[in-house]
């Protein structure tokens, strides 16, 4: 799980101290000093480990997600004090939800954090309140297996904005902001922030009443949740591999994701998509090690999946991830998730049969196109279309899309450049690459198409003669 900003700052500071003008009564705290002791890695790994199950419980008994991670981020300078000189507990999980428990009811002696509980208009809204009647008889028979997918749940009411039910439980439950989520949902930082304040300011005003969901209303919020798994999972591929915190970040996010996954599909083990998304993100897991090659300076470049060494594939991975298409396929009732994940399995077939059926692929892209016609399946279409039928067809369905979608758009320009090379069309190739690379953040990314442009500047060379 991606440790929130406060926490990784907490290991590096030896001043932090969270909220404080909102805290009366946290004084600051003595320097000490910033040494990777094994106490202190200690503090870390639990912090990452714990901390989506450990802010969820602590919500759902708080009903405030401020306070809950100002009370780990007190319960961690805690471990990183005491620790070294204690030694690190037998369970550092249950020691620092202990100290978060203490510092949530410390902190509800000052009036001044009472209040500003009162007035928290995402958690006061979302959470149910004291006198709430118990669980819906469906989730009395058939508990939530975990807190972090159940405050999801809520997140997902049918009175919140479609358009926010993702990023608000990206935001509450899995720790990323509007600047990381942006970028997955192709939208400005400002933007994704404007709207997650916005769908705040309206659950306040509108006093909506949060329950859990009962038998006939569980299916349509679970579909919620697995477009909120389904991005999150999306935002950490994106940066999987990367150095540095990022990538660490998005491996545990990853991790958590594909956790999420199968608690869905033990919620819900009749609803195919859950088993459809499951299989999707195995898939994806199973050809992680296959994305990038090192460079000779050291550097990383990245492999598209039609050009990736099929040996490094996880095939055992593959091989479940192909058993879960099959058990949703069984249960007769076609979505987005389950012809994405048979996309992937189309892709597979490569380490049997050494080829890519790209026919069956553009099928099974119009297919998802008649259920999500998302911007990223008209592009893999396209592609499929124009590999299979000839690049006339695909470069039709490209230029067919709005041009204020795809201008910005960085895999709109690359599938063009691919496409025209197949017309042996290399300016314009080149110049297609160019506009892809200039919209490209990721440098193993850009490596990759920086090698690509050096190949259509051969080509147009050999074309060219002497």
């Amino acid at each position: 799980m991606p440790v929130p900003a406060a926490w990784r700052f907490a290991l590096c500071c030896p001043r932090w101290k969270p909220r404080t003008p909102e805290h009366p009564g946290h004084e600051e705290r003595p320097e000490h000093p910033r040494v990777n002791t094994p106490a202190a890695e200690a503090a870390a790994l639990a912090a990452r480990d714990a901390y989506g199950r450990l802010v969820a419980y602590l919500v759902w008994r708080w009903k405030d997600l401020a306070a809950a991670e100002d009370a780990l981020g007190e319960a961690l300078l805690k471990a990183l004090e005491h620790w070294p000189q204690a030694g690190v507990p037998a369970e550092p999980q249950a020691w620092l939800l202990a100290v978060a428990r203490r510092e949530l009811l410390q902190s509800a002696r000052h009036q001044g954090v009472v209040q500003r509980l009162a007035d928290d208009p995402l958690l006061r809204a979302l959470m149910p309140r004291e006198d709430d009647p118990a669980p819906a008889p469906f989730l009395q028979a058939h508990p939530v297996p975990d807190n972090r997918l159940r405050l999801m749940l809520v997140c997902a009411h049918p009175a919140i904005d479609r358009q926010v039910r993702t990023p608000l439980m990206l935001q509450a439950v899995l720790g990323l902001d509007a600047q990381r989520m942006a970028a997955a949902f192709l939208v400005s930082p400002s933007a994704m922030a404007q709207r997650l304040v916005r769908a705040k300011q309206k659950i306040a005003q509108a006093g909506i009443r949060f329950e859990e969901p009962d038998a006939q209303d569980l299916p349509q919020r679970t579909h919620a949740v697995l477009e909120a798994v389904y991005a999150a999972y999306g935002w950490a591929w994106d940066r999987l591999g990367a150095s540095g915190e990022e990538g660490e970040t998005s491996s545990e996010l990853a991790a958590e994701a594909l956790y999420l996954a199968e608690l869905c599909v033990a919620l819900l083990p009749d609803d195919p998509e859950a088993r459809g998304l499951w299989a999707l993100l195995q898939f994806c897991e199973s050809r992680r090690g296959a994305r990038f090659v090192r460079e000779p300076d050291g550097t990383e470049r990245f492999v598209p999946l039609h050009e990736q060494d099929a040996a490094l594939w996880d095939h055992a991975g593959m091989a479940r991830a192909n058993a879960l298409l099959r058990e949703a396929a069984a249960l007769n009732r076609m979505g987005p998730y389950q012809l994405e994940a048979a996309i992937q399995s189309a892709h597979a077939q490569r380490c049997i049969t050494g080829r890519v059926p790209w026919g069956g692929i553009s099928l099974l892209y119009q297919g998802l196109l008649q259920i999500a016609p998302t911007l990223g399946a008209h592009i893999g279409h396209a592609v499929a279309l124009g590999t299979a039928h000839g690049a006339a067809q695909g470069l039709a369905a490209l230029d067919s899309l709005p041009a204020t979608e795809v201008n910005n758009h960085a895999p709109w320009w690359v599938a063009r450049s691919h496409l025209l090379e197949q017309q042996r069309r290399w300016v314009e190739a080149a110049d297609a690459l160019r506009c892809g690379m200039g919209l490209t953040q990721d440098l193993r990314v850009r490596s990759y198409l920086w090698h690509k442009l050096q190949a259509l500047n051969a080509a147009l060379a050999t074309d060219a003669g002497p």
